[in-house]
């Protein structure tokens, strides 16, 4: 984010010759949207709204772009776009959680971060419970794109939390929408991918903060792919699985409340830093392994033995946490963020592409076999395939939740039982800086998506997946879903201006 910063002027446009090319937190190389004519940075709501209408007059197509997490080049559509960048747009107000009450709210911008708004709530005496992601992703972004955190007890779906928004609409309108089941704007806009326009507020349900322990367990994969795999997630608030495939290992990691006065410690989650040393090592670990399979196999020995310890530091000092539990407050212990003296691993050249898809968790102990089957395929080939990523394959879980285009909506025309909620499948995999760039074994990845889309009801993560995938897994989505939503998104955008890629192959122009 430093790159982008240095390139944009507060409230200024940015204006270049020809058409080119925007990245996010990956930086240049990985382009979400490939023909931008200009950036703006906004600063306010007013802003953004002003933006619009001036595009508007210009006949130009529009989208919004917060903090990160759009992982591939489908941001956009592929013609000539002007982008907002809403960081900047970050207010925090209308704060109300009475002494005692069991619940408030709090009105944020669309460009709030997690990290920005945890910090504003804890200072306050409260959090936004488990409807949260990543420190560095938005607020309108997580909710146009349904992110979400992993729990089958908890609603963990940003959208979840929203109580109402405003979205800036195909017209340059304003529009105030309230949580409503029965209301199809709402249904749409829960999920909306951005066609309906840019989220400019939200009002976001909160609750008294509360003080978290994680602990983590080491399984046999053979305990988890034959065993209750609903009865290891659902008794927690939020719960999730590491998998290294090469080691046949899981990591169980859960998390649930204890009394706030139980303990002093302040565990702080690392989730993406590293120092320099670890990163540089990495990358010329994981580059060999492009051409060398036991390169790969040393890295996951590696990030299993490093995983398998804390990585939380005590926030009060950053020192090491060496044992489970940790305990420390809600955000800290969830999503955590960056040590002081740490960077991004993208700022060392570690990039990864993705492939994440969510199931039925009652299919979940058939859809790993599946996985299973497919590396011992290669293995009888003499292909050992590995987790390149340094927490492992992630697999998480997600509440029902009904909208029209979210991970974990139900009573949908596959016939499948969406009930007890979706197991996503989330496998990054690490793209080497060497040569043509691809992965080792690089054929096996389109089949592994194309055999689980074919073969299982599935849904795609709309920012972690390529055009491929999302072409592929189109044809898995409820068509009343997609009829429902298309005649929201021509009441909202008329005209089309918020135009992108997702959009296009799932049909709404």
């Amino acid at each position: 984010m430093v790159r982008l910063r240095s390139v944009a002027l507060a409230a200024l446009p940015i204006f270049l010759c020809d058409a080119f090319e925007y990245y996010t937190f990956d930086g240049p190389g990985f382009p979400s949207c490939h023909n931008i004519s200009k950036v703006y940075n906004a600063t306010s709501v007013d802003d953004i709204v002003s933006i619009v209408k001036s595009a508007i007059k210009a006949d130009s197509q529009v989208r919004a772009s917060g903090k990160g997490h759009m992982w591939y080049d489908t941001q956009c559509s592929d013609d000539s776009t002007v982008l907002i960048r809403t960081e900047d747009v970050n207010g925090i107000y209308n704060f109300s959680l009475p002494k005692g009450a069991t619940e408030g709210s709090v009105v944020v911008d669309g460009g709030v971060s997690f990290f920005q708004l945890a910090e504003y709530l804890h200072e306050r005496g409260a959090s936004v419970g488990y409807t949260l992601t990543n420190w560095n992703i938005s607020f309108g972004g997580s909710v146009a794109m349904g992110a979400h955190r992993s729990s089958l007890r908890e609603h963990s779906m940003v959208a979840a939390g929203a109580l109402a928004l405003d979205i800036i609409d195909g017209q340059g309108n304003i529009r105030h929408i309230e949580r409503d089941n029965s209301n199809d704007e709402w249904l749409a806009a829960s999920t909306s991918l951005g066609l309906l326009g840019i989220i400019a507020r939200i009002r976001l349900q909160i609750y008294p903060d509360t003080k978290l322990y994680a602990k983590q367990d080491t399984l046999d994969e053979s305990a988890v792919l034959n065993g209750d795999i609903y009865g290891l997630i659902a008794p927690y608030a939020t719960a999730n699985f590491w998998w290294w495939p090469y080691k046949r290992k899981f990591h169980h990691r859960y998390y649930d409340v204890v009394p706030a006065d139980s303990t002093p410690q302040q565990g702080f989650q690392n989730t993406f830093s590293l120092t320099s040393i670890e990163g540089i090592a990495a990358r010329t670990l994981l580059d060999s392994g492009k051409y060398l399979a036991t390169s790969n196999m040393l890295a996951e020995e590696i990030f299993f033995g490093l995983w398998s310890k804390p990585n939380f530091h005590e926030k009060t000092n950053n020192t090491e946490i060496a044992e489970w539990p940790v305990y420390g407050w809600n955000y800290d212990v969830l999503i955590g963020g960056l040590y002081p003296d740490q960077l991004p691993e993208w700022d060392y050249d570690l990039h990864g592409l993705t492939l994440e898809l969510a199931f039925p968790v009652t299919m979940a102990n058939q859809m790993l076999k599946r996985v299973r089957k497919l590396f011992d395929a290669e293995l009888a080939k003499g292909i050992v395939m590995t987790s390149t990523y340094r927490s492992g394959i992630n697999i998480k879980f997600g509440k029902p939740y009904y909208d029209f285009l979210g991970q974990v909506t139900y009573n949908t025309s596959d016939g499948a039982d969406w009930s007890k909620g979706a197991i996503m499948f989330d496998f990054p995999s690490y793209r080497p800086t060497i040569g043509d760039h691809k992965r080792f074994n690089e054929p096996f990845y389109p089949k592994l998506a194309k055999t689980l889309i074919d073969e299982f009801p599935c849904r795609p993560h709309w920012t972690k997946n390529s055009r491929e995938v999302l072409k592929m897994s189109a044809k898995n989505l409820d068509p009343s879903h997609i009829r429902r939503f298309k005649a929201v998104r021509q009441q909202f955008d008329p005209n089309g201006i918020y135009r992108s890629v997702v959009g296009e192959i799932l049909g709404l122009y």
